[in-house]
């Protein structure tokens, strides 16, 4: 899963450790969140959609991988 947290994040000029403050996570996180590393729960998904006042799937982008057999 793709993301553009941290595309999103800088615009609005929030640092990791404020936007991991208020969701109640670890700055490294948010971090790994934004390297791709880590996918958010619903719930977190769901609450930083909220914060930046948008749909989950406008900053999370799921690609279905290509199973050809």
């Amino acid at each position: 899963m793709k993301n553009r947290l941290e595309e999103i994040r800088k615009q609005r000029g929030i640092k990791q450790e404020e936007l991991a403050d208020v969701m109640g996570v670890s700055r490294q996180t948010i971090s790994s969140l934004e390297n791709g590393r880590y996918n958010p729960s619903v719930i977190l998904a769901i609450k930083l959609a909220r914060y930046f006042e948008m749909n989950v799937e406008d900053i999370f982008i799921y690609e279905e991988a290509n199973d050809e057999k």
